[in-house]
């Protein structure tokens, strides 16, 4: 561990590791939280019930696709999600610099309204604090939020088994782009927009055609390499993907190939990785396709009893080569 905070503890990587294991998960140890999954599932009287939360810090505040606000109604909508849970009830609470214009914050208030309301979510308690300027960048939002798991659903990143496939709703990479793009002024030739979106309605229909699904997560901070090495870590078994199958658009590929920087390390807030039983994949991929957003499913690779915990691709040139985690992010403040 590092002797001090670096902005590379929130990149999701190595660093955030470090720090979720050496710090919080040390110290809040219980049954419920060392999974460390996208939300804790507890038994309640007559059903099960997921619980999450997670905090916004994105800059710019405002971007092509999306918002803090809308950022924070479909990550925490996401994350109950990625659990096989239907969301129900949100919190939302914020930091609010001094100075900032209320234009401003009517216009993340009423974006948050908005994504609530397509992903049919209610938001029933909140709260607000005001900090002098200089102590915050303009707003931090922070919501939880609470769903519904039913009976027959299992869904964790320790359910992965050798023979399964590995399917992705759609391409990579837009969200981390947009940002980078809007904070440093740069122009690319195709427009570029961040994918955040509510998945809960592509998770019940992938649910309703099998409850089979054995792991799902939504690769925010760290890219799809990130996430799939932890859920190859959490389930003991090896992943290999085909760099040919990987869904990537024409603006994401060329900011990529001039910026130096690797798609599948860079942040999504609207795609979802999903491992699934081998039988049942091609029927999930085609009820994925039929949803807003899940439209451009694909089956990327697989699961096999091979290297354990490691993460494998498979370039276009037929060389494999391991996907390890970063230890920081290529850049920070993307959620």
């Amino acid at each position: 561990m590092e002797e001090l905070i670096l902005l590379g503890h929130g990149s999701g990587g190595g660093l955030s590791h470090e720090l979720i294991e050496n710090v919080f998960a040390a110290s809040f140890a219980n049954p419920l939280l060392l999974p460390l999954e996208d939300a804790s599932l507890f038994p309640s009287p007559g059903e099960r019930l997921a619980f999450t939360t997670d905090s916004y810090v994105v800059q710019p505040l405002f971007f092509p696709g999306g918002d803090i606000g809308r950022l924070a109604i479909c990550g925490t909508v996401n994350d109950l999600s990625m659990r096989g849970a239907a969301p129900l009830y949100l919190s939302a609470s914020f930091i609010i610099e001094e100075g900032l214009p209320v234009a401003d914050l009517k216009r993340v208030v009423f974006s948050m309204a908005e994504a609530a309301a397509e992903a049919g979510v209610q938001i029933v308690c909140g709260d607000t604090k005001v900090v002098e300027r200089g102590a915050a960048d303009r707003l931090f939002i922070t919501t939880s939020g609470i769903g519904v798991v039913r009976d027959g659903v299992d869904v964790s990143a320790q359910n992965a088994r050798a023979g399964d496939a590995v399917i992705l709703s759609g391409t990579i990479g837009d969200h981390g782009i947009t940002i980078l793009s809007q904070r440093e002024g740069m122009q690319f030739r195709s427009g570029l927009e961040s994918d955040a979106a509510p998945l809960n309605g592509l998770v019940a229909a992938m649910l309703a055609e099998s409850t089979g699904v054995r792991a799902m997560r939504d690769p925010t901070r760290g890219g799809l390499a990130t996430t799939l090495n932890e859920i190859a870590g959490s389930s003991h078994a090896g992943i290999e993907i085909e760099e040919g199958k990987i869904p990537v658009s024409e603006g994401v590929e060329w900011a990529c190939e001039m910026l130096g920087l690797d798609p599948l390390y860079l942040a999504n807030e609207g795609k979802l990785v999903a491992i699934v039983p081998a039988e049942d994949a091609d029927r999930i991929v085609k009820a994925m396709r039929s949803t807003r957003y899940g439209a451009n499913a694909v089956l990327i690779g697989r699961v096999t009893d091979e290297h354990p915990g490691r993460v494998i691709l498979r370039t276009r040139f037929g060389i494999k080569r391991i996907i390890d985690v970063l230890a920081s992010d290529q850049f920070p403040r993307i959620c």
